[in-house]
């Protein structure tokens, strides 16, 4: 099984695999912008945060089958159906007519967006020798960071001079051309296999990231609510493992799960995850509440991180050259580490630019860890099980993005309640819920100094997370053979 593509082939194909990524990655933080003016032109507030959690509940859940799938069938047909979806869920965003529609039609963008992803930095891995991956993984990765700038002003933008439909249905015409570059220039070679799908794992499968999604990301919900998701994700959970261990064609292998590289690279990514989204949420929070500086400062300060993670990943290749594999993805990590301690120090009276460098040098961290996994991975797999096994990295990723969200959330919580005197908790909170926000903190110096005392916890916890992080990806065997393979690959790889 190969993919085959000339170099004007693949310059197309590259063309359609970033265009997917940003129509997935702006969809975010573009949705953030119109919600409000959605909410004021539907109601239902109480569905708010579902808009964004039943995308996120489907793009998780399905990433690893269809990394499954597309082994079985082709990244062609598999990638396609999930750009097909992605759309329709798109077009029926935009004809939603209540919140409760709005949820259900972006679960429907959630299911195509989880074939996107992992699918298309497979592809990546198809079409390019290691020492070229790094160049296109930067184009990637720079996307991803421009998503994240940009998505907020295009959002504003449609919202206040157009319509909100459109920033749904912007994705239309960006997908159909990555649609038709996928089925003009992408030529598959795939072996016909007789694999029978596990319908019933991936159901389950499901059903269980479903449950846990929902439980620790509702964590102010009944205490009846709460059992209710820890047992059907206990439940699931038990018959998933049941299932899987008797199905002929499992939607995940636990013996690919179990060997020491793979488990390695999806643990590193699990926290890295936690890091990344952790740091998403708090910085901003910092520089606005704290230092006092502007939304615009503040996201600059964060997207320096977005610059460092593409850097990183542009010169890896160089970097793999001059000091190995080994030695640039153990020594590079520590800039993990080493920005988020810089952020130990920042204060009522630091300086934004510290903020950013501090997110600067994560970044470099970031990339390094996740290009090298990503690489590591695609390389110790034939092409049969590559579509698999980088599915489970970036739904180790997702996982820890999840996990992390709720997480800093909690330890802000926590340090709100320890620290701040209860009058001053409750002009803390008074101040954070009027339209102002974050801009009116600076009126109360003692609300300022309780919300530094208790992001600086949640900077010591993230912190620690990049220590380990950092740690974990020494446990990595980085060494690669003179075949390009990592030294632990064999010829049995699918046995």
């Amino acid at each position: 099984m190969s993919v085959h593509a000339t170099p004007r082939q693949r310059a197309y194909l590259v063309c359609a695999i970033l265009m997917s990524t940003f129509m997935v990655a702006v969809e975010s933080t573009i949705v953030a912008t119109a919600m409000p003016s959605i909410v004021g032109r539907f109601g239902g507030f109480d569905h708010y945060s579902w808009v964004f959690s039943s995308f996120l509940l489907a793009q998780t859940s399905t990433t690893v089958i269809y990394g499954k799938l597309a082994d079985i069938f082709g990244r062609k047909p598999v990638l396609i159906a999930g750009i097909a979806l992605f759309l329709v869920g798109s077009l029926l965003c935009g004809l939603a007519w209540s919140m409760t529609a709005l949820v259900a039609f972006r679960l429907l963008q959630g299911i195509g967006a989880g074939a996107i992803q992992p699918i298309t930095i497979t592809l990546v891995g198809d079409l390019y020798r290691l020492e070229e991956r790094g160049k296109v993984q930067g184009l990637v990765a720079t996307v991803w960071a421009a998503s994240a700038v940009v998505g907020p002003l295009v959002g504003g933008v449609l919202v206040d001079y157009v319509s909100w439909v459109w920033v749904f249905w912007m994705n239309l015409p960006i997908g159909l051309f990555a649609m038709a570059g996928f089925w003009l220039f992408l030529r598959e070679q795939v072996e016909p296999r007789q694999s029978p799908i596990d319908y019933l794992g991936a159901a389950l499968l499901s059903v269980a990231i479903g449950a846990l999604l929902i439980l620790i990301s509702e964590t102010d919900g009944s205490a009846g609510q709460i059992g209710l998701a820890g047992a059907v994700f206990l439940l699931s959970s038990l018959a998933f493992v049941w299932q899987e261990r008797r199905a002929r064609e499992p939607i995940v292998s636990f013996a690919l799960w179990r060997r020491k590289l793979l488990a390695a690279c999806n643990l590193t990514a699990l926290l890295a995850g936690v890091l990344l989204i952790g740091l998403t949420a708090l910085l901003p929070l910092h520089v606005q509440g704290v230092l006092g500086r502007s939304p615009i400062v503040a996201g600059l300060a964060l997207t320096m991180l977005t610059l460092g993670w593409p850097l990183a990943v542009a010169l890896s290749p160089r970097l793999f050259r001059a000091f190995g594999v080994r030695n640039a993805l153990r020594y590079v990590s520590l800039m993990l580490p080493i920005g988020a301690g810089l952020m130990l120090l920042l204060g009522p009276g630091a300086s934004p630019v510290l903020a950013g460098f501090a997110s600067f040098l994560v970044g470099i961290g970031m990339g390094i860890a996740s290009f090298t996994c990503i690489v590591l991975i695609q390389e110790s797999v034939e092409w049969s099980m590559r579509g698999s096994a980088t599915a489970s990295n970036i739904f180790a990723r997702s996982l820890g993005c999840v996990l992390g969200a709720t997480v800093a959330g909690a330890i802000l919580n926590i340090g709100l309640a320890r620290y701040a005197a209860p009058d001053v908790a409750e002009r803390l909170h008074a101040v954070l819920n009027q339209p102002a926000g974050l801009a009116g903190l600076a009126a109360d110096p003692a609300a300022v100094l309780v919300f530094d005392q208790a992001l600086h916890l949640a900077f010591t916890g993230l912190f620690v997370v990049a220590l380990i992080t950092a740690a974990a990806t020494w446990f990595i065997p980085a060494d690669l053979s003179a075949r390009g393979r990592p030294a632990e690959a064999s010829p049995a790889l699918g046995e």
